[in-house]
């Protein structure tokens, strides 16, 4: 079992702080030519990490269109989905005809993002989309990735770690 400073060497960093931000870029792009016709966007980050990516998605997206960006944030139990209420925040919006694009860091089984797409299912969102730092190709729920940073095949054994708020670690890890 690897300790958490092990977990976090160099030797482990997939991705540095630099190609994170390239790849959000890119991303934002994406995003930005699959809706130009939009004249607004929902990015609903799950908390913790996949709100942190909603936050700089949503700043690269106010560069570089006209885009109105909307960030909302979405709490939920990770682990066990249906013990608690799963949070929007704002909450009580009028999603109606809106177009929501769905965050998270890592794309393990699609658990997460399945039991998030709950939340927009109840209004009649014009569409939905997803957006996710690295796609680990482990999914066991129906989650196709709309956008993806880095696709990584990994073993069910293998852990992506996600760091966007430690200067000193700030970047993704296979450990």
């Amino acid at each position: 079992m690897l300790t958490e400073t092990q977990s976090f060497s160099p030797s482990s960093r997939i991705l540095t702080r630099q190609d994170i931000m390239q790849k959000i870029k890119r991303m934002a792009f994406e995003i930005y030519e699959k809706n130009f016709e939009e004249s607004e966007l929902y990015l609903a980050g799950i908390h913790e990490n996949g709100y942190k990516l909603a936050e700089l998605l949503a700043d690269e997206l106010r560069q570089i269109s006209p885009l109105f960006v909307h960030l909302l944030g979405i709490t939920l139990d990770k682990i066990h989905p249906l013990n608690q209420v799963i949070d929007l925040e704002p909450a009580n919006l009028n999603l109606e005809g809106k177009v929501i694009i769905l965050v998270d860091d890592v794309l393990n089984s699609g658990k997460t993002m399945a039991y998030s797409l709950a939340l927009f299912l109840k209004a009649e969102v014009k569409k939905i989309e997803t957006a996710t730092l690295i796609n680990r190709h482990n999914t066991l729920y129906p989650i196709m990735v709309t956008y993806t940073g880095l696709s990584l095949a990994t073993t069910l054994l293998e852990h992506i770690r996600v760091v966007l708020t430690e200067e000193e670690l700030y970047g993704a890890y296979l450990i």
